[in-house]
């Protein structure tokens, strides 16, 4: 039984509190915020669990309600920096935007408590599950994609969902298309560059697969006449893998694309990139300085990420500090801080250039330049003590420098700026089982004989067409697929900055000045690299012509 004493003490703290709730009420009028007070409200275990016990103790933050549609979290000061960085993350996992309340610090108190509570809290995963038993019977029905036409038959949606990403992860695709038509829903992967079309689907199955591809992916499912974009994680043993997913209104239905990301893909070693001896020495020595910038080039999906990629790996050494700008982070790289922009929370390639800086990185990849102030910063960057890597879309190593000066870059900074400009494509690899000797015609081969001989002494390289063998797609065996090819790898060209090239950036040369100049100085082109390859066997020309030339 409480004493007279203990009754006014606890009366005097009531009303204290009181007069503090409503100091903080009139705070967060005034800041523009919501204002709760947490006593007696019930926070439910997958609420409390989005933000990790450790960050909400520090950061005197916690969330309070979370819903399909809210996600709303409390916090005691809205003033403390890292707290946008908590909000980024947690609208980039979960798809909602974060609904900031002013709290006490007694609601605080009360609230946190419910970690204490709750019998430990594991985090709440939303997405795919498919379980490996699940992969490999699907494995066992499908001996390659076209087999997806008679196992996909009278399977329920979610099932349906769960083989095509299934066959997708066993076909090693890098997209999933699923395109709305007339009649019927087409199903086509990417395999090694190639869309193939691999089942249809009766029309009547496409409102059930796309509001179950949507729910999976954190998008609106009543919104279908504009465009969306989300992302869902399959969970397979120990890996996760991302899944990038865009719908866009088309006349017959929405067409979905899903970009499949693997992390495991990144084990590509540096030496592995396709590079021949020559261009990989050059690549070793311009990467093993300690400031300058290396620039890849090259169209979309040209594989310029997969390069800069394992650059850095290679780079990734203990006492060096190394920080990526991307859009988005396709693969988690360990021991590097990967940073993705956002433009539609003015988070810009050159606003976080800017802040990257400001983090005393040694390296910093800056997954593409678009625009005059990004390629300003990162030249600055440059000059100043930085390894820059970086992207820009040209047809190739030469056609970078017209591309910067084009953007407005000062000639006199690009020069000493620029260590080495790297041109590159992808080409398939040929299959080792059913590939077959080609027989050329009089102007292949006379094509072939005139690269070959002008590839430059002082490259090493050397092709002797008279005994060379080339070969190309057999019919299609079961190592592959039916395809004719398994894989790709890289074509490159790459050259050095010298005091010629310097010379003409100041005059504002053309692109095929700068062409002939890299050539005269020892540069192989993407379309010699991948001849040299094609008479190893690894390709074929046809290939090789088709993306380089």
């Amino acid at each position: 039984m409480e004493t007279p004493e203990e009754k006014l003490a606890k009366k005097i703290k009531e009303i204290q509190q009181k007069g503090l709730e409503n100091e903080v009420a009139v705070k967060a009028k005034s800041s523009g915020l919501g204002y709760i007070n947490l006593h007696g409200f019930p926070i439910s275990p997958e609420a409390i669990s989005l933000i990790p016990e450790e960050q909400a103790k520090n950061l005197k933050a916690v969330c309070f309600f979370y819903s399909p549609n809210d996600l709303n979290v409390g916090v005691v000061d809205q003033n403390i920096p890292e707290l946008k960085e908590l909000f980024y993350q947690l609208e980039e996992r979960h798809h909602l935007k974060v609904k900031v309340f002013l709290i006490s610090e007694e609601s605080f108190a009360l609230g946190f408590k419910f970690y204490g509570t709750v019998p430990k809290i594991h985090e709440i995963k939303r997405g795919v599950s498919i379980s490996a038993e699940e992969i490999t019977a699907f494995e066992n029905k499908i001996s390659d994609f076209r087999d997806l036409r008679q196992v996909i038959k009278g399977l329920s949606t979610t099932d349906t969902v769960s083989l095509i990403i299934a066959g997708s992860l066993k076909t090693k695709s890098s997209d999933i298309h699923i395109e709305a038509e007339e009649k019927d829903v087409k199903i086509r992967y990417r395999i090694d560059g190639e869309l193939m079309d691999v089942a249809e689907l009766d029309k009547e199955m496409w409102k059930q697969m796309i509001s179950r591809i949507k729910l999976i992916s954190g998008l609106k499912i009543n919104v279908t006449a504009k465009p969306q974009d989300g992302r869902f994680t399959i969970y397979i043993k120990d890996e996760e893998v991302d899944v990038r997913v865009s719908t866009i209104p088309t006349g017959a239905g929405e067409s979905v694309v899903m970009r499949i990301l693997q992390s495991s893909v990144t084990g590509l070693d540096f030496e592995k990139l396709g590079l021949r001896p020559h261009a990989l020495e050059l690549l070793s020595e311009q990467i093993s300085r300690p400031n300058g910038m290396i620039v890849t080039t090259g169209p979309t999906s040209s594989g310029k990420t997969t390069t800069l990629y394992a650059v850095l790996k290679k780079l990734n050494q203990p006492g060096v500090k190394i920080i990526t700008l991307e859009d988005p982070i396709e693969y988690k790289l360990t021991g590097i801080n990967q940073s993705q922009v956002d433009v539609s929370k003015d988070y810009t390639f050159s606003k976080g250039l800017k802040a990257v800086l400001r983090q005393d990185p040694d390296i910093v990849m800056v997954g593409e330049i678009r625009d005059l102030e990004t390629a300003d910063i990162a030249i600055q960057a440059a000059l100043t003590g930085h390894l820059m890597l970086s992207t820009i879309h040209t047809n190739s190593a030469a056609g970078a420098i017209p591309r910067f000066l084009s953007m407005g870059v000062k000639p006199f900074l690009l020069s000493p700026a620029l260590n080495a400009i790297m041109g590159q494509r992808l080409v398939r690899r040929l299959c080792t089982k059913c590939k077959k000797k080609a027989t050329l015609d009089e102007k292949t081969k006379k094509r072939v004989i005139e690269l070959a001989n002008n590839i430059p002494a002082s490259s090493k390289e050397k092709l002797d067409t008279s005994k060379a063998a080339f070969y190309t797609a057999g019919g299609g065996c079961e190592a592959c697929g039916g395809l004719g090819y398994s894989g790709r790898l890289g074509i490159y060209e790459i050259f050095i900055m010298n005091k010629e090239i310097e010379k003409v950036i100041s005059e504002t040369a053309a692109e095929y000045q700068i062409q002939e100049i890299a050539v005269k100085n020892g540069m192989v082109t993407m379309v010699q690299d991948g001849i040299l390859k094609a008479a190893e066997g690894i390709t074929s020309l046809e290939e090789v012509f088709s993306v380089a030339e």
